[in-house]
């Protein structure tokens, strides 16, 4: 079964500044809670997943997510995309895009697949820190890998 990756509009934010780390993670937890995709409590598991272990990806990709114990939390499988087209400071490394995953079941196991497949590939990152549309960036998400 393969899981797509449905991302709407409203869960992509434009060239988004962030004073640190946990700030970026908060606000890619809070559009999954806005939009009905996780419980509030999930942000909380997600700065404790980062905490544990960074989400830091490489190629300038953030791609936080919460733990085993709050998969409870989940109420549906969803993405947040935050641009920040200036980066905000992971560790000793810079995220210029920060990925929130929430996945029912296995289904985050999929979604980071194939936003590691996507973002293995610099210049793709580069295409998405770039765009300047939500859609824009939607379509070089969704695109078949």
């Amino acid at each position: 079964m393969t899981t797509t990756m449905n991302l709407s509009p409203e869960l992509v934010l434009l060239n988004q500044q962030f004073a640190d780390e946990t700030a970026a993670i908060t606000a890619a937890g809070q559009l999954l809670v806005d939009h009905g995709y996780v419980e509030a409590g999930y942000i909380d598991s997600m700065q404790e997943r980062h905490a544990l272990s960074t989400v830091y990806i490489g190629n300038h990709v953030a791609i936080p997510h919460g733990t085993e114990s709050a998969k409870s939390q989940v109420k549906k499988t969803g993405l947040s995309i935050l641009q920040v087209p200036q980066g905000v400071t992971f560790g000793t490394e810079q995220a210029r895009l920060v990925i929130g995953i929430a996945g029912v079941g296995d289904e985050h196991l999929e979604l980071l697949s194939n936003i590691a497949v996507i973002c293995s590939d610099e210049e793709n990152v580069e295409r998405i820190v770039a765009a300047t549309s939500k859609e824009e960036i939607i379509a070089l998400l969704t695109a078949e890998v």
